[in-house]
């Protein structure tokens, strides 16, 4: 049996973006679920609006998401000689041949066929001329007259395309760059590239492409066409649907696992599971349970997800991927054992990375800023007596954890008071977080310790006593 060989192409004039990510993907998990290669390969003949920066940023999302490549990367630009190799030989073989009409001239004659109810293709007026290399020339394909040329779509099914409807499209423009639809197929001829699996915004490039295949006597790869992603509108994803760009996920708090899971349900099922490891992906993955019908991408499943990976996760494992957004919002250092501590009593109630950051402040500010709201409402003289009673007996506690801590807690307001738990709870929230939503209140009172807590109670009892 062959080896399965895939390949991700992406041009670099942009950033990654969802659909490129998911193309990758599902390229990447076919190539692993049969054993055999990914190919990266940078479509970069179009130098003017081609970036290193673009180039960088395609690495940078494929690395973030886990889709390591077997072979490449490879440039279009690096391989010009073997594309003028390759249309030497369909020059030779009579199957392109040299044109001369100028832009003027073809706009023209289409425009005269258009108005004359015909197609507006290229006419063929160059094909028998003979005509060699020279000046503002293009090398065109020469595609049969008649015929049919069928596409048997591993997802879509068999796709029959008449040949007279087809142009003789340019494989070589006359600043010598050759075209897209020709480099594309040297490329996976010459890379042995057995499946080619892309959106099916391909499917009308597919039998022209299919033409150059036999015209060269090369063996077909097998095509599947994934259908496109819309937004929630069933518009065509875009920026308006919210942000395209893979490492704006990164920036945004999101997990590599949550968008590889939320990617990979874009058109693609098994069975009713939702949620899945990499190995389940690599073991399950085929073509066939990808679907014919549009993906939606719908944000608030993504954040569901998301919000999975991350009370999933080891508290020890979010430290250095949360670390850039801590640092972001200017907060103190702390050491990584006290992070991950903090982590822990946030994990099952944020849906982002953002949303930690944001609900870490009081675990690593210096001094909490009440909420005026909440400070008017909780820090009120009435409360004096609870501190005052509270905070020598945590100061005298030895072995300050969560246990201990809820004992004494109990044992003043509720046994020695006679009042509810909640009535001084929440005051000390206020007092130990600046607001009154938080994790569990003796859950942050073991992680800021017994000098933060009494530091911010005593804090507390002062502004009480100014009121």
């Amino acid at each position: 049996m062959e080896t399965v060989i895939t390949r991700f192409p992406p041009s670099p004039t942009g950033s990654l973006h969802i659909g490129g990510a998911r193309t990758a993907l599902f390229n990447w998990l076919f190539a692993r679920h049969h054993g055999g290669k990914f190919v990266l390969r940078i479509e970069d003949t179009d130098v003017a609006r081609s970036t290193e920066e673009s180039t960088r940023g395609i690495f940078d999302g494929m690395e973030w998401l886990g889709l390591e490549w077997d072979e490449g990367p490879y440039y279009q630009t690096q391989r010009l000689d073997i594309y003028k190799e390759y249309l030497q030989k369909l020059l030779d073989m009579g199957h392109a041949y040299y044109c001369d009409c100028s832009p003027d001239e073809l706009d023209a004659r289409r425009k005269e066929a258009m108005a004359e109810g015909r197609k507006p293709k290229y006419d063929g007026r160059c094909r028998d001329r003979g005509l060699g290399p020279g000046p503002n020339r293009v090398i065109r394909f020469r595609c049969p007259d008649s015929g049919t040329t069928v596409l048997n779509d591993l997802i879509k099914g068999p796709i029959f395309f008449d040949n007279a409807e087809l142009d003789d499209l340019v494989l070589q423009r006359s600043d010598g760059i050759p075209t897209y639809n020709f480099v594309v197929v040297i490329d996976d001829v010459t890379m042995n590239i057995t499946h080619v699996i892309r959106g099916d915004d391909h499917v009308n490039n597919t039998p022209r492409q299919i033409l150059i295949y036999q015209a060269l006597g090369a063996p077909l790869p097998q095509f599947g066409h994934v259908p496109m992603i819309l937004g929630q509108d069933k518009a065509k994803l875009s920026k308006r649907h919210g942000a395209t760009s893979v490492m704006a996920y990164k920036a945004m708090g999101f997990l590599p696992e949550a968008l590889v899971n939320g990617l990979v349900r874009l058109g693609w099922a098994h069975g009713d599971q939702e949620i899945f490891s990499r190995e389940e992906l690599i073991q399950y993955f085929s073509l066939e349970n990808i679907g014919k019908s549009p993906s939606v991408f719908n944000l608030e499943k993504l954040l569901w997800l998301n919000a999975h990976y991350i009370k999933e996760s080891e508290p020890h494992t979010l430290v250095p991927l949360l670390k850039p957004f801590l640092e972001k919002r200017g907060y103190p250092a702390k050491p990584d054992g006290y992070v991950g501590e903090a982590v822990r009593t946030l994990q099952t109630r944020v849906h982002t990375l953002e949303e930690m950051a944001d609900g870490m402040k009081f675990f690593l500010v210096d001094d909490v800023e009440y909420d005026p709201a909440a400070a008017k409402k909780f820090l009120t003289p009435t409360m004096q007596e609870a501190f005052d009673r509270l905070i020598p007996v945590f100061e005298s506690m030895e072995v300050f954890n969560e246990e201990n801590l809820e004992k004494a807690f109990h044992q003043i307001v509720v046994t020695e008071m006679g009042l509810k738990l909640g009535k001084v709870a929440q005051p000390v929230r206020v007092a130990l977080t600046g607001g009154t939503v938080s994790p569990g209140l003796f859950e942050i009172i073991g992680v800021l310790g017994k000098e933060t807590v009494l530091k911010r109670l005593k804090r507390a009892l002062e502004h009480m006593k100014s009121q």
